[in-house]
């Protein structure tokens, strides 16, 4: 067998940089170990992860991956608490991101200098970087490495705040967003863009905001998936009179809990039917309020903080997801509700309104809030008037996020852009 045939079929040696990744804390973290992780299952995987995932990451393993602790600390740990002091407990991601900038910088330069070696000796033959997903963070790796081809992403971000909904951008303390566009001009941000061998970004509210130059390299990848031994279900049956909604996430301004809440309760031909709303955060006694002024406690349902075991086990005994967040970059969630078969009512506007079409639910137009509330309400009533409705858009979500959405079917694609950057294949992967 020749050199060449050997240097084709033998595995990817990649080299992932994933400063977030955490099997126990939710969000960007998981999503960084999972998506990680599966890909570890297809190529040779080394992963630079910050030194404060490692209890957690030595717990249960990272799969077949090779795991290299990388200490920030010197930076992190003051920056972290200057940033948590500036923001508070809740919301304020923007700002978040602004500080996590010279933190992250020491994150990869300490990285490079780990793998130094390895990589001039060429025992790489990509690296990838999963995390961060904000392209307002650059990479100084990308900036500094320039003979192995470097994936960046996938990347998510650059949703604009809709204007119907300004008293939520206050109230998610989001100050910093018009100053967002000044990224472009820290140190290495020129250079990723133009280093990078391919650009991996989620939905178009992040591709038509990066650099045009950039757009050759550019590829629709969703960063989100889902574990199918937590979010699946076997065959559904038509509900019978009584369906369940569910809300799963955080209940803080911008994913608009209180939408839900008001759909049930101003609608009376909901009030048959049960709501259960899983998850916490600063509005819950303000939405349990609003149930008990309504006499519809035995109606409707609080759970708490609900672990991801959990979550799936409530989308299986439930028919309808209602999620009508306005700043939903990624929607993970979702993409779990999908493949538990549940038929799902969104509103038109980021990650959402591309991830659901009338086959798989119910996309409501962006308008202000008296509207959604209104538009969901009816939305509701149509789908629970109507079971094999509802049964023929949830095996429809399933079968998409089946098709595209599980780990093992993102690591899979995420081959065929490392063979694309090595020139082993030379057609561009579309997804």
């Amino acid at each position: 067998m020749s050199s060449e045939q050997t240097a084709t079929q033998r595995r990817h040696r990649v080299l992932v940089l994933a400063d977030s990744c955490n099997p126990e804390w939710p969000s960007l973290p998981v999503v960084g170990y999972k998506a990680a992780k599966a890909l570890a299952d297809v190529a040779d995987v080394t992963v630079a992860t910050s030194v404060r995932n490692r209890p957690n990451i030595e717990k249960v393993g990272m799969g077949r991956a090779k795991v290299a602790y990388i200490d920030n600390e010197y930076v992190a740990k003051n920056i972290f608490k200057i940033s948590r002091w500036v923001r508070g407990s809740e919301g304020a991601w923007t700002t978040a991101m602004a500080f996590s900038y010279p933190s992250y910088v020491a994150f990869e330069y300490e990285a490079l200098r780990t793998f130094a070696s390895q990589i001039e000796s060429g025992e790489f033959d990509v690296i990838h970087r999963i995390t961060p997903m904000s392209p307002t963070l650059p990479s100084f790796v990308a900036a500094k490495v320039k003979h192995i081809p470097f994936v960046l992403g996938p990347l998510n971000g650059g949703l604009p705040w809709p204007p119907e909904f300004r008293n939520e951008l206050r109230k998610e303390k989001e100050w910093m967003a018009a100053l967002r566009g000044l990224h472009q001009f820290l140190p290495y941000h020129k250079r990723t863009f133009q280093n990078s061998a391919a650009i991996l970004a989620g939905f178009r509210h992040t591709i038509d905001r990066l650099p045009l130059k950039s757009e050759d390299r550019v590829i629709d990848f969703p960063e989100v998936g889902f574990d199918p031994e937590l979010f699946s279900v076997g065959s559904r049956q038509a509900f019978q009179g009584e369906a369940t909604i569910l809300y799963a996430g955080r209940l803080v301004p911008y994913k608009l809990p209180d939408t839900v809440v008001h759909a049930f309760v101003e609608n009376s031909a909901l009030h048959r039917h049960r709501l259960i709303v899983a998850g916490d955060g600063p509005m819950r006694a303000e939405l349990e309020q609003i149930v008990r002024a309504a006499g519809l406690a035995e109606r409707v349902s609080f759970l708490g903080k609900v672990t991801q075991a959990e979550v799936g086990e409530l989308m299986r005994k439930s028919d309808i997801f209602a999620f009508p967040s306005i700043r939903e970059l990624g929607a993970g969630v979702l993409i779990e509700a999908m493949a538990c078969a549940l038929a799902c009512v969104v509103v038109d506007y980021g990650a959402p309104g591309a991830l659901i079409d009338s086959d798989r639910g119910v996309v409501l137009p962006l308008s202000a809030k008296p509207e959604v509330i209104k538009n969901l309400g009816a939305a509701l009533v149509k789908l629970t008037s109507s079971p094999s409705s509802v049964l023929q858009k949830g095996e429809n979500a399933r079968d998409f996020a089946f098709k595209h959405y599980t780990w093992a079917a993102k690591a899979a694609k995420t081959l065929e852009v490392y063979d694309w950057v090595l020139g082993r294949n030379p057609r561009k992967p579309s997804f």
